[in-house]
């Protein structure tokens, strides 16, 4: 039983701790995106987002690299501009475990039974990244990934580890698989 009780508990925690990243992507069904070879960062786009200066680098190189990585060249005439936007939000959560025993057994216990009641809180932010595609010519929205998850981080690599994680989740959306 205690076994049972230890697994439960080990399972538990993995699975609480596992940093989870939703990812949702968006676009034009009649756009052949076959068609798109170079693009460029929209820049009016990607001010607008509230982080630092220095969080935008990063995702901006992380996409730099998933875009290239797919083939495409980032050029000063581009076929496609990319901008970001980001959210944020504090997120609380509490978990309640009631442990309660009950059980048969040799001998007498003026006990009916026992418990345990285990609370816990946990606080993060919960970023959401939204990447989108626009056609050059007819500036045009074509593509949006967004992809949303815990950002619980303790330094600056565990940070630009994160970022790449949410940018390439989301760009291994891209090009949709369309319909023909």
């Amino acid at each position: 039983m205690k076994n049972i009780f230890l697994i439960s508990l080990i399972s538990l925690l993995v699975f609480s701790s596992c940093n989870s990243l939703q990812v949702f992507t968006d676009y034009d069904d009649k756009i052949d995106f076959n068609k798109y070879k170079t693009f460029a960062f929209y820049k009016p786009e990607i001010d607008k987002a509230e982080i630092s200066d220095l969080d935008k680098k990063r995702i901006l190189r992380a996409i730099e690299s998933e875009l290239t990585a797919m083939g495409m060249v980032k050029s000063e005439k581009p076929d496609m501009l990319v901008g970001i936007f980001t959210k944020s939000r504090e997120r609380v959560d509490v978990n309640q475990n009631n442990n309660i025993g009950f059980g048969w057994g040799w001998g007498f216990n003026p006990w009916f039974g026992g418990g345990i009641n285990n609370v816990n809180v946990s606080q993060y932010t919960e970023g959401t990244l939204f990447i989108d595609f626009i056609d050059k010519e007819k500036k045009e929205l074509i593509w949006q990934g967004v992809g949303s998850g815990a950002l619980r981080l303790q330094s600056k690599e565990k940070k630009e580890a994160r970022i790449k994680e949410f940018v390439k989740e989301i760009i291994d959306r891209f090009p949709p698989e369309q319909k023909k």
